[in-house]
């Protein structure tokens, strides 16, 4: 049996809020990674997306749940002995500009996880790394000598991807990477990133809330809501027959490539709920189009078909039972 590269289970992350309020942040999340393999994690803001990336990056200890890396277990791992391993898993921010020191030329700024991990072994070898980091996001080598605010947007996000690749990482965070970019240059990045993981067999976590970005790149995507995972299938399962009806709401916002083309808007009324006082029974009944009275007593029990494709919903539980 393969090994997957990241295997999440039930993480859940609380912060205080005060007066014996806690902020289910995200509150039982389950997904696996392999190598080579892209997960979207998408949902409205707030929904707790990039909050589960820097916890599985450990930036913030989980409150439970187990966090394992290439089969061991790192969540409960000291700073000192989580060390070595970090390496394996980088981030890529979604501001450029405020993610890249603007005192530090492109060269220090790539050479710093090289030093910080001791990969170099040599000063000439430091600097054949930087110049082949910069080589692999399509960057001249004069690049090395300027400053982040000599560079466009998108070459400033080329730089934060050379930044994490030169850590020679297995995993990349992609925490929003082209939401900040123009719609030109977000697809150069995105068939960039995606090169660069046909090439290196690099996994990755892509959070965004774009689904149209994500349908270029995930192989398998996760819908979050207020915390939890509502629906996980292949991108196929989940763009052509999405079965919660929040993912079917968010796909109907998705502008269709062809003009005129028919695609029923579905409209979610009122504000996402608090995440200190979520709502009893499923937490999205209360923007849900198709509610029933189950859903505002009892949290639905999620479904796995034999398909792989998973649905928390009662909805899909009643029409499975008729």
């Amino acid at each position: 049996m393969t090994v997957p590269l990241i295997e999440v289970r039930d993480l859940k992350k609380h912060f205080p809020a005060g007066r014996a309020s806690v902020v289910h942040a995200v509150d039982g999340v389950s997904f696996t990674i392999g190598r080579g393999e892209t997960l979207a994690l998408v949902g409205e803001s707030g929904c707790g997306k990039s909050t589960v990336g820097r916890t599985l990056l450990r930036l913030q200890d989980p409150t439970s749940g187990e966090i394992w890396l290439d089969g061991r277990r790192i969540d409960g791992l000291s700073p000192g002995v989580f060390r070595p391993m970090r390496r394996k898993m980088q981030v890529i921010f979604q501001d450029p500009f405020s993610s890249l020191d603007p005192r530090m030329k492109v060269s220090d700024i790539l050479a710093e996880p090289i030093r910080n991990f001791g990969l170099a072994k040599s000063r000439r070898d430091l600097a054949d790394r930087v110049s082949r980091s910069l080589d692999m996001v399509r960057l001249p080598g004069s690049s090395a000598d300027r400053y982040p605010h000599q560079f466009s947007g998108g070459q400033r996000q080329r730089i934060a991807i050379a930044r994490a690749l030169a850590a020679e990482p297995e995993l990349i965070v992609c925490d929003e990477a082209v939401s900040a970019l123009d719609v030109s240059v977000k697809a150069k990045i995105v068939n960039l990133l995606a090169d660069l993981q046909a090439g290196l067999g690099l996994g990755l976590l892509f959070i965004s809330h774009d689904l149209a970005v994500v349908d270029a790149i995930a192989h398998r995507i996760a819908v979050m809501y207020l915390g939890r995972i509502v629906e996980q299938g292949t991108r196929r399962q989940v763009f052509a027959a999405p079965r919660h009806p929040y993912t079917q709401a968010l796909l109907s916002a998705v502008p269709q490539p062809e003009p005129g083309a028919a695609r029923r808007r579905i409209l979610l009324s009122g504000e996402i709920p608090s995440p200190i006082d979520r709502p009893a029974g499923c937490h999205f009944h209360t923007r849900c189009p198709m509610a029933m009275p189950i859903c505002r007593q009892t949290e639905p029990t999620p479904m796995t078909g034999t398909d792989g494709h998973y649905v928390s919903c009662h909805l899909e539980q009643s029409t499975n039972r008729t």
